[in-house]
C-alpha cells in the first residue's frame, strides 16, 4: 500500500453510498482520494489540484461524466480517465473510448475488479513511459511533408500545427517504426491500450481515423487498412 501513497484520484460519483463505499476501500490501498458529488465540483476539483487519474461516473448531475471528460481533456490530454456507468450500451462505450477514457466498468462490479483496473491503467502508463523512448528513440523524424516530434507530441508542417493526445501519439509512432510494412492490429492494442476487445478495438479505429485526418494534406502519406491483419502506414519516397 506504501506505493500508492504518491497516486491522488479524483472521485466523482453521485450515489453518496457507492462513493463513500468506494473512498473507503481506496484510501484504505493507499490512494489518495479527492471525492466529489457532481460534475461541477469536479471539474473545479481537478483545476485546483494535480491528479494521476480520474474515476468519473458517468450519469451525475449538473455535468455528466462525458462532459466532465472532455472538460478534462481540455485541460490535460494525458490523464488516466475510468468510466463508472449503469449503462452497457454499446454507443455510449465507443463513445467513452472515443473521448479518451482508458477503461470503462458497469456497475455493479466488485471493489477488487476496480483495483486491478486501476493497478493495469497505471502499470500501462508506466511502461509507455518507458516504451515511448525507445521508438525511434524519441528523435525528431521527417515523414512526407511533416516533422514528427515524439517527445512533445507535435505534428508540423509548413501550414500546420497539431498537438497529439499520448495515444495518438504512441499510435503514430508506432505506424512510424512499421513504415511501408503491415502493423499488426494485436501489436498496436497490446503497447497502447493493454488489452483486445470489441470496444477497444473500436477506439482504435476511432484514433486511426483521427491521424489520417491530420495527414491528409500530404498525398504521399496513406494509411492503409489491412483487411483482418492490421495497418500500414505507406509513405512514397521522393527520388
Amino acid at each position: 500500500m506504501k506505493q500508492n501513497k504518491n497516486i491522488s484520484i479524483l472521485l466523482a460519483e453521485d450515489d453518496s453510498n457507492l462513493s463513500i463505499v468506494l473512498e473507503d476501500y481506496l484510501e484504505m490501498l493507499g490512494y489518495n482520494i479527492t471525492l466529489c458529488n457532481d460534475g461541477i465540483e469536479a471539474l473545479a476539483a481537478f483545476k485546483k489540484s494535480d491528479f494521476d487519474m480520474c474515476i468519473l461516473d458517468v450519469m451525475m448531475p449538473k455535468k455528466d461524466g462525458f462532459s466532465l471528460a472532455e472538460d478534462i481533456r481540455l485541460e490535460n490530454k494525458e490523464i488516466p480517465i475510468i468510466f463508472l456507468t449503469a449503462k452497457s450500451l454499446k454507443n455510449d462505450r465507443v463513445k467513452g473510448f472515443t473521448i479518451g477514457c482508458d477503461d470503462y466498468i458497469t456497475k455493479p462490479f466488485s471493489t477488487e475488479e476496480l483495483s486491478l483496473r486501476i493497478s493495469a491503467i497505471l502499470k500501462r502508463c508506466v511502461v509507455k513511459s518507458s516504451v515511448s523512448g525507445s521508438i525511434l528513440s524519441d528523435s525528431i523524424v521527417q515523414i512526407g511533408n511533416f516533422t514528427f516530434d515524439p517527445i512533445n507530441m507535435t505534428l508540423k508542417s509548413d501550414d500546420y500545427e497539431k498537438r497529439l493526445t499520448r495515444k495518438e501519439s504512441a499510435l503514430l509512432k508506432l505506424l512510424i517504426e512499421h513504415r511501408n510494412q503491415i502493423l499488426p492490429r494485436e501489436t498496436a492494442l497490446k503497447k497502447i491500450w493493454g488489452g483486445n476487445d470489441y470496444f477497444i478495438g473500436r477506439s482504435m479505429d476511432v484514433f486511426i481515423a483521427k491521424l489520417r485526418k491530420y495527414l491528409k494534406s500530404d498525398t504521399t502519406i496513406t494509411i492503409v487498412n489491412v483487411h483482418g491483419t492490421g495497418f500500414k502506414l505507406q509513405v512514397e519516397e521522393n527520388e
